[in-house]
């Protein structure tokens, strides 16, 4: 007999099925118990009229053969009666918490010291299916439009692009460290294909303790050639995003927001004015962002908001200046209910920028050879994007710590499990 899901029930009424999943909870009552079996789709409801015939405790993993039968009052409008249950693994340990609530009442530590288990609840496993439909989007929007999938290294011979923020390994008695971002290689990868992407880990060697870091995440970044300016970028960026909300809803039946097809933008002096900032800030704090949220949904009725024009001198080395006003930034941060969730912008392009802009910087050139090389041999002009797949999930589903929506997050304290 073929294994069905338990979506799948009421598609065979009075039918004799298989189903197999996880003890999800048991119900004794006077004269009949019910077993909830949890699958990789939801909850089926089995019949038992002999409490002696479930010895099986919860989260053991179990295989029914039993009837298909119409009730309203059941899962999917089905339950299973006259089973014959067998159990595949017995769980004989007391369990950290409870499974069968509709939300984990077990802390965030707790949680994620026990995440094979913690995962399996319908509310954390829902936040990893999300992620999946977000990249999925992220890869077939991208792909709509022209955009090659990349993969870059993750180990590097260079600390150079942000110093102190990266991991030092030991490769082969030399030094090399874990690749804090595919910003050059992608950057490279543009005088290849002209539109490029990649779904990868980043490292970042950053003590930040916070609701909204992780020291692994994982960067949906983008790279796009031929530009006239940063607003192409924000325009396939903003596509971008609506074929991301759009494959989550389609995928998961999650209500995302409306992704405007042109989100409103607003410069970073005019930032600062709407988030009551004093107007020689270099940055934006997370109060600014969250004001800039508030604005945007209360004038434009938008989740979204662009922030452009940073000043240059908080922006990387590569990034190409404002030709109206060179002390600002021909870039940009996407910012989604209060919160940044990307960063993005224009690209220098020719070889001697790059050594004005290092020179300027006091940037030795020799450390960035192999990637100044690139640009001897003709680059167009190029911009592109980095979006934080765990810090969108967790605004997108109101979770208050992006540690909620990674399967095995990596912070200061946790390397395990």
């Amino acid at each position: 007999m073929q294994r069905i899901l338990s979506t799948e029930l009421a598609a065979h009424p009075y039918e004799k099925v298989r189903v197999e999943g996880w003890v999800h909870r048991i119900r004794r009552l006077k004269s009949v118990s019910f077993l909830i079996v949890r699958d990789a789709a939801g909850l089926a409801q089995v019949v038992l009229t002999d409490p002696a015939a479930l010895t099986a405790t919860e989260e053991s993993v179990v295989s029914v053969e039993a009837t298909v039968t119409p009730n309203a009052q059941a899962p999917n409008g089905v339950e299973l009666t006259a089973p014959v249950i067998h159990v595949h693994s017995a769980v004989d340990v007391p369990l950290p918490f409870e499974m069968h609530r509709p939300e984990l009442t077990a802390s965030l530590p707790t949680q994620l010291d026990h995440a094979a288990l913690a995962l399996r609840h319908p509310a954390r496993r829902a936040a990893l299916r999300i992620s999946a439909a977000a990249v999925a989007g992220f890869r077939a929007t991208l792909e709509a439009h022209r955009f090659v999938e990349i993969h870059t290294p993750k180990i590097v011979e260079s600390a150079t692009e942000s110093g102190a923020n990266v991991f030092e390994l030991d490769y082969f008695g030399r030094p090399a460290y874990l690749a804090q971002s595919p910003q050059f290689y992608k950057q490279l990868m543009v005088g290849v294909l002209e539109r490029v992407f990649e779904v990868g880990p980043v490292f970042r060697a950053e003590n930040s303790d916070t609701a909204r870091h992780l020291t692994q995440y994982t960067s949906l970044d983008a790279e796009m050639g031929f530009i006239d300016g940063h607003r192409d970028v924000m325009a396939m960026l903003t596509t971008t995003v609506a074929g991301m909300f759009a494959e989550v809803t389609e995928r998961t039946g999650y209500a995302t927001p409306e992704v405007p097809s042109e989100i409103p933008a607003v410069h970073f002096v005019e930032a600062l004015r709407i988030a009551g900032a004093p107007a020689d800030e270099p940055d934006l704090a997370p109060a600014h962002e969250r004001a800039l949220g508030e604005w945007a949904r209360r004038e434009h009725g938008s989740e979204f908001v662009y922030v452009t024009g940073y000043p240059m001198r908080k922006r990387p080395f590569y990034t190409h200046p404002d030709p109206d006003e060179p002390s600002y930034a021909s870039g940009f941060d996407l910012l989604f209910r209060g919160l940044e969730i990307v960063t993005a912008g224009r690209r220098l392009h020719r070889h001697a920028d790059y050594v004005a802009a290092l020179s300027a910087a006091g940037e030795p050139l020799a450390a960035y050879q192999g990637y100044l090389d690139a640009f001897r041999y003709g680059m167009p002009p190029h911009g592109g994007w980095a979006i934080g797949l765990e810090r969108l999930v967790a605004r997108l589903i109101g979770a208050a710590n992006v540690r909620e929506v990674t399967a095995f997050p990596r912070d200061p304290h946790r390397v395990a499990p």
